[in-house]
């Protein structure tokens, strides 16, 4: 026979489960007098509180997205909000190379005094130096901010290079796995068209990729990886 006070235990058992699972936070950035208490990486609970000083700011990533909670006081960490789920998974896709027109794929222009993005979390942006995660080597492109003029690059290695033409109005190219392979300690140069800056990137292969934004923020602080960190960051925002 049905009963009522079983079902009804049994969905409080549930949303019990549920809120035991409520996934921890992860300090992406701090400074203030209290920043030692709250290094990059540090986890936080969702349902937690932190106590902060005058002078204190702490970003904080979670599931739901990223928020920068600053000046004295206790302060909840949880917060109701638009669902940033979507963003991530957008943000985190891994696509082939050869499955991405090359010369068609564009990204979004930046919003009015915003900086121009990388649309994906594995894209390699030209204009910037640093630590690159990977966990698909197949899912590696070269992107570029701005893209209204043709241009070409340079990358290299070794003494080897080749170069990389991106066409006008694109955005983006895939990386020439066959003559670059992407591989765990890989070091690149990338230089800019008539002789502009060259910057570095280093390759660290991940095994795979968290399913959780915060999971993967601290994943990404743990092997250096700042530029992406700042991108997830950003892109939760």
């Amino acid at each position: 026979m049905f009963s009522v006070r079983k079902f009804t235990i049994g969905l409080a058992l549930a949303g019990a489960a549920i809120a035991g699972a409520a996934q921890a936070g992860v300090v992406v950035s701090s400074s203030g007098p209290s920043a030692s208490q709250f290094p990059a990486g540090k986890k936080i609970d969702d349902n937690g509180s932190i106590t902060l000083r005058d002078g204190d700011t702490v970003t904080v990533l979670t599931g739901g997205g990223t928020r920068v909670i600053k000046g004295a006081g206790v302060h909840r960490l949880s917060a109701a909000g638009e669902s940033k789920r979507s963003t991530f998974a957008v943000l985190t896709r891994q696509r082939s190379a050869s499955r991405v027109r090359t010369g068609a794929v564009r990204g979004t222009g930046p919003a009015a005094g915003a900086a121009e993005r990388s649309p994906n979390l594995w894209y390699v942006d030209v204009s910037r130096s640093g630590t690159m995660c990977v966990a698909s080597p197949e899912a590696v492109r070269l992107w570029r901010p701005g893209g209204d003029s043709a241009a070409v690059y340079k990358l290299g290695s070794g003494g080897q290079s080749v170069d990389v033409a991106f066409a006008e109005a694109t955005r983006d190219v895939a990386w020439d796995a066959a003559a670059m392979p992407v591989t765990d300690g890989a070091k690149y140069s990338i230089a800019a068209p008539d002789g502009g800056s060259t910057n570095e990137v280093n390759f660290v292969m991940l095994e795979s990729v968290p399913e959780e934004p915060e999971d993967l923020a601290a994943r990404l602080i743990e092997k250096g990886c700042t530029n992406q960190l700042e991108l997830l960051t950003s892109a939760m925002s």
